[in-house]
């Protein structure tokens, strides 16, 4: 069974069924001075999907992440979350509508506690029977950070804090995840368990835009993907097919053309 299956099965959705978009980007642009980053963009994420987009160093990626988010502001275009212009609404408004990133990085709080990071993720939620049932369940998915609840995060390991990272955004309970680089500076077997958790949580129902340099792994665990190159999108489509697609074999795969 696809990703895609999978998730539409967990929010009972219907094998035909048209879902309907979560995200979406018109001729979305952000500058940094007089550079542009992203250079007018279009990208759709339906609900229930887990879409890529990969690139090289530099291609704006990240940033495109950051301009969804509120937390770079856009030179042109808009966003639309849920049905909704969002375009220019600041961070916070975002997450209490169920929008949550993690973030490259990471982004610890490192004098904190694991326990403590967690209670930041949930700041917007007055649920806290709900909060406290969360916070079990991410224990469950994260056995690891059970184990060292009470430990700052500035002292885990650089798999651990991702684990953080991931789980103090699931403490939002989000609609929507934004995931920056989860792979990155990890070593093999934490990328597998990171991911696994990843397809975990899209299982529940979430939606995700994944930013990854690892690209077949992107394209492998997605549904759709987009490649972007110096600030444009360049290629767009299954995953599956863009993974025997000669240029990005090339370009991101390591085969030679």
């Amino acid at each position: 069974m696809t990703l895609a299956a999978a998730t539409r099965d967990a929010v009972g959705g219907a094998a035909g069924d048209a879902p309907r978009p979560m995200l979406e980007l018109r001729k979305l642009a952000v500058s940094y001075g007089g550079i542009k980053a992203v250079k007018g963009i279009d990208l759709e994420v339906a609900q229930g999907e887990l879409v890529c987009l990969i690139g090289a160093n530099g291609a704006g990626k990240t940033t495109t992440l950051k301009g969804i988010c509120g937390l770079l502001p856009l030179h042109g275009g808009s966003v639309r979350y849920d049905g909704v212009d969002v375009t220019g609404r600041p961070a916070f408004e975002l997450v209490r509508r169920g929008l949550a990133l993690v973030p490259e990085g990471r982004g610890m709080f490192g004098a904190l506690t694991i326990e403590e990071n967690l209670s930041m993720g949930a700041y917007a939620r007055r649920d806290r029977e709900e909060v406290r049932h969360d916070v079990e369940r991410v224990f469950a998915l994260f056995p690891r950070l059970k184990e060292r609840r009470g430990q700052t995060a500035g002292t885990l390991s650089g798999g651990e804090q991702q684990m953080l990272a991931i789980a103090r955004a699931i403490m939002s309970r989000p609609r929507l995840l934004l995931l920056d680089e989860p792979s990155m500076g990890l070593a093999p077997l934490m990328v597998q368990k990171v991911f696994e958790t990843i397809l975990e949580v899209a299982r529940e129902g979430v939606t995700m835009l994944l930013v990854e340099q690892n690209a077949k792994l992107a394209l492998d665990v997605s549904d759709r993907g987009y490649v972007m190159e110096s600030g444009e999108i360049t290629l767009a489509g299954l995953s599956a097919q863009l993974l025997h697609d000669p240029k990005v074999r090339a370009a991101y795969l390591g085969d030679g053309a």
